[in-house]
């Protein structure tokens, strides 16, 4: 058999290349670190521009991250929707459960007081038997009293008279006896009749309860989970929001302090940070009629009255945790999908996005007629000068003046709004 030996000659050819390499590399650092030194400094401008094209670099080598910031920012929202109707749908449960306990409480306190009922039924059948069984025996002893033998007896009318009556107060004592133990019978078969009926309703009562209690359980397990999904999603997307973040921040940084020294030579104020949209012409402003209805202007665009018009439409409905994710409709909205719903009614927007996917939607700093405010924990949108916000309220709403501050948001508008 033949053996494969390492080819020694091609092995020496190898490490001479790389050694050629490496001199090669540290020739052309020497000869570059002389030709920067020789080399005249770059003005402002120039490197002002050197700065921009650096920047329009990174972004244009950000854009599959974008990409993949986009998918996240979908599939965070498909979650979120998840865990919102999981969550609802437990809250559900959970009120079913408390509708069950307070049937079993009730049937429980039916079933004491029936219990008591039959106890006290059974006391007075117990009695009345005593008193029945007394005449029993006081018949069988003195044997049955006889109407006609007592009326021969009788001496006068009067005698008469008073036998007769005697005997027929005896008779109807005895036959009233003898209906109260029937009486008394029958109310005790019907109260164990109720009893047993209660008892039923407790046990089903029980069942139910357990059942529900199991429904809670599986269904607060079940939320808890995707919500762990969803937390670990949303911490996997904020490094990818970091790390395009990252690419850019030194850059800008850099191109904002070169753009304020050029600013300053030229005696002008430099580049302002852009997180309040500019103010509006007469007549451009969007006026709050009360907390649930905005006017919008006439001379708005299109898509602004659309997005006022959506505003309105779920304007004071209640605030849910979840609500307009996963889907547009719902019962209620938390802050960045009610912020989305306007945006979609818009035509802006095709999918719910929380508030950290409104961090990176549409083109950064503040609009002149929309401008969404988001950070990790909160989103609301000025339109047309006025607020669209979840705070002040257990809902979304309309406010002028703003509540909140742009302070700690980051600022995004719609291209050309």
């Amino acid at each position: 058999m033949r053996a494969d030996f390492p080819d020694t000659n091609s092995g020496a050819i190898r490490r001479r290349a790389l050694l050629f390499a490496a001199l090669l590399l540290a020739a052309l650092s020497v000869l570059s670190i002389s030709l920067a030194g020789n080399a005249p400094a770059e003005t402002p401008q120039e490197e002002l521009e050197s700065t921009r094209d650096k920047l329009e670099g990174v972004q244009a080598n950000s854009a599959a991250l974008a990409e993949t910031i986009a998918e996240q920012n979908a599939a965070i929202d498909s979650m979120i929707g998840e865990v919102s109707a999981l969550r609802q749908k437990r809250a559900v449960v959970e009120a079913e459960l408390a509708e069950k306990q307070a049937q079993l409480e009730a049937a429980t306190k039916a079933l004491e007081a029936e219990e008591a009922h039959l106890e006290r039924v059974r006391e007075q059948l117990g009695r009345a038997l005593g008193l029945l069984r007394e005449r029993l025996v006081a018949i069988y002893e003195a044997g049955s009293p006889d109407l006609v033998n007592a009326i021969l007896e009788s001496e006068d009318w009067n005698q008469m008279a008073a036998q007769t009556e005697y005997l027929s107060r005896i008779q109807s004592y005895d036959d009233s006896v003898v209906e109260r133990v029937k009486t008394l019978r029958d109310e005790v078969t019907k109260a164990v009749g109720q009893l047993t009926e209660h008892r039923d309703q407790v046990e089903a009562a029980r069942d139910s309860v357990a059942a529900l209690e199991q429904e809670v359980a599986a269904a607060t397990a079940e939320a808890e989970s995707r919500f762990v999904e969803l937390q670990a999603a949303q911490h996997e997307r904020r490094e990818a929001m970091e790390s395009l973040e990252s690419r850019e921040e030194a850059l800008s940084s850099n191109l904002s302090s070169i753009s304020n020294q050029i600013a300053s030579e030229g005696g002008t104020s430099g580049v302002p940070t852009a997180q309040v949209p500019p103010p509006l012409n007469p007549g451009e402003e969007a006026q709050v009629l009360n907390e649930s209805q905005a006017s919008a202007p006439s001379s708005a665009p299109q898509a602004v009255i659309d997005a006022i018009s959506a505003g309105n439409a779920i304007a004071m409905t209640p605030y849910i945790w979840g609500g307009g994710h996963g889907s547009f409709e719902s019962s209620g909205y938390d802050c960045s999908g009610a912020v989305s719903f306007a945006l979609h009614g818009a035509g802006l927007l095709e999918s719910p996005l929380d508030s950290t996917g409104l961090e990176t939607w549409g083109e950064p700093g503040a609009g002149k007629w929309i401008t969404v405010y988001a950070n990790a924990e909160h989103a609301w949108m000025v339109i047309a000068g006025i607020a669209f916000d979840t705070v002040g309220g257990p809902g979304p709403r309309w406010h002028n003046p703003w509540v909140d501050s742009p302070e700690g948001f980051v600022a995004r508008h719609p291209a050309g709004l």
